[in-house]
């Protein structure tokens, strides 16, 4: 007996092991998401005074943050060739901006839930490193390649991700500045750069994908979740905006530019609140009428981040602009980002499960 459960053990063993080592190996790009996600409900709840869930997901994005990082680490080690050639695909190379968004968020977490400077500061800075390497090294990357596919083909809602980086950057530079004192205004200043600069890389992007949508065929398959982020690139400007009217007794220039900042981050949301019923309308043609099956993938997580971005961003517009009739819409939205996040955390415990059990399986 005891001979019978030590093999049982190597095996359990040895198939942990290896689900660890191909989860590296098959690590979708876009799996960061999770964390933007996770980070941004918490923050929504959060600041809708539901203190425990806000507390719960950040304990668990703290973990989910750990666990993600290493299996990065252990994809760079062992599989280098197939995180190189993710990087510079146009389908798969954007999804590595979750990476230094997700760092932001969490940053943004320590923050505004647990009021820990001194680790938002290190995330901060973190996510403006992975934000240089990954924007300059990417979109090089994708120049000067000799093969490219086609418009069709290559672009997705997946490329403004590189929005959400540089936005969550511009957040958590909004939300530090104080604590660096003596650089407050250069951080400040910082914030406004980024935000400026993610505005114009959402044009940039935004152009490319409506010129996609109107030209091009496009199937149930081609709309993929990461499509979501057309409306969630410019929720987080959104917010990143209401952070910088914010603080404008902590930084002179900001008082100068006032309305020009407030008018553009009215302009955001309002564009952000004008996609959500063109991609209801569009996902009741994917899945109802076209009948395309919900099944888990690791995109769904671009688009739970939208929804609790589009929470957290109305709440602050409507609290820095003193806009009060438009409050029932986070009251609203935070339940339905938090069914979404739930059904896809569902989803990925069931095919966590499904993958131990399939390698569980004795070979005939």
């Amino acid at each position: 007996m005891a001979a019978v459960d030590a093999a049982n053990g190597r095996k359990t063993r040895g198939s942990l092991r290896s689900m660890v080592m191909a989860a590296a190996e098959n690590l979708h790009p876009s799996y960061f998401a999770l964390v933007m996600a996770t980070g941004i409900i918490s923050i929504a709840a959060n600041m809708l005074g539901m203190g425990f869930i806000a507390i719960s997901l950040f304990w668990f994005n703290l973990v989910a943050f750990v666990i993600l990082w290493g299996l990065i680490v252990l994809r760079v080690v062992y599989f280098p060739r197939r995180f190189l050639a993710d990087l510079f695909d146009h389908g798969l190379g954007p999804g590595f901006f979750t990476m230094a968004a997700g760092t932001g968020v969490l940053g943004s977490q320590f923050v505004i839930i647990m009021h820990d400077y001194q680790i938002a500061a290190a995330l901060w800075l973190l996510a403006f490193l992975l934000w240089v390497s990954l924007i300059y090294t990417i979109f090089t990357g994708l120049i000067v390649k000799e093969s490219k596919p086609s418009i069709a083909e290559g672009i997705n809602g997946g490329w403004l991700t590189a929005v959400v980086a540089t936005q969550s950057v511009a957040v958590l530079s909004g939300l530090l500045g104080h604590y660096f004192e003596s650089y407050q205004s250069q951080v400040l200043f910082l914030a406004l750069v980024m935000w400026l600069f993610g505005g114009m890389l959402y044009i940039w992007i935004i152009s490319l994908i409506f010129y996609r949508y109107f030209f091009f065929k496009f199937s149930p398959q081609d709309l993929t979740p990461p499509y979501w982020i057309n409306m969630g690139a410019v929720a987080i400007s959104t917010l990143s905006g209401t952070i910088l009217i914010a603080n404008t007794p902590n930084f002179t220039f900001f008082g100068e530019i006032l309305p020009f900042l407030k008018g553009f981050t009215m302009f955001f949301w309002a564009t952000g609140t004008w996609w959500i019923p063109m991609l209801i309308v569009l996902g009741i043609w994917r899945h109802l009428y076209r009948k395309l099956p919900l099944t888990y993938s690791p995109l769904y997580w671009g688009a739970v981040f939208p929804l609790g971005m589009y929470t957290a961003a109305t709440f602050q517009l409507a609290t820095v602009n003193d806009l009060p009739f438009i409050t029932f819409i986070p009251q609203f939205f935070i339940y339905l980002a938090m069914a979404t996040w739930l059904a896809t955390f569902t989803g990925l415990i069931v095919n966590l499960l499904k993958n131990y059990a399939l390698r569980l399986r004795p070979r005939s």
